[in-house]
């Protein structure tokens, strides 16, 4: 059977490309930073990163179906069972809690999931999680002109504030 006769069901809709739809949804889960999102990417593969942008964000993210959340959610369950994509785990924790999900509940995506694809992933997802959020608390006591909040993030990134590796 060729692709074009193979039946794709009633409810599947075609996923757009919006490229500017995905700028927008990228700037709203990434903050006023979207733009530096992706780094020096553009220097390395250029039109790399519009694509991911517009295929992704400005695609499959604007399918019909799933909420925003939902989609985030899935994210997390993804990028903490692929591991090995710590950067990108850390980008979805932080515009999971952009879009709303408390630290509990990304925290209880990650550990739902180690019986699942195991307890060192989830560890590793746990300890993304844990820098991500000392992060976001000392970006936020920085711009509040309080504490110490970068000390204890650069700890928890280095390691030593994250859930133990030897369980």
């Amino acid at each position: 059977m060729s692709p074009a006769t193979v039946p794709t069901g009633t409810d599947l809709t075609p996923a757009p490309t919006d490229r500017t739809a995905g700028y927008a949804l990228l700037a709203e889960l990434a903050g006023p930073g979207a733009a530096t999102t992706l780094g020096g990417l553009d220097a390395l593969a250029p039109g790399f990163p519009d694509w991911i942008v517009t295929s992704l964000f400005g695609g499959t993210y604007q399918r019909p179906g799933l909420a925003l959340r939902d989609r985030q959610i899935a994210n997390l369950a993804a990028l903490t069972a692929l591991g090995g994509v710590e950067p990108q785990l850390a980008d979805h924790v932080r515009y999971s809690r952009r879009i709303g999900l408390t630290e509990a509940e990304i925290t209880e995506v990650i550990v739902h999931l180690a019986p699942y694809v195991g307890l060192p992933r989830a560890l590793a997802g746990l300890r993304v999680a844990t820098a991500a959020f000392a992060d976001a608390a000392a970006r936020a006591e920085a711009k509040a002109g309080t504490g110490t909040g970068t000390e204890a993030a650069a700890e928890t990134v280095a390691g030593s504030a994250t859930p133990e590796a030897d369980a």
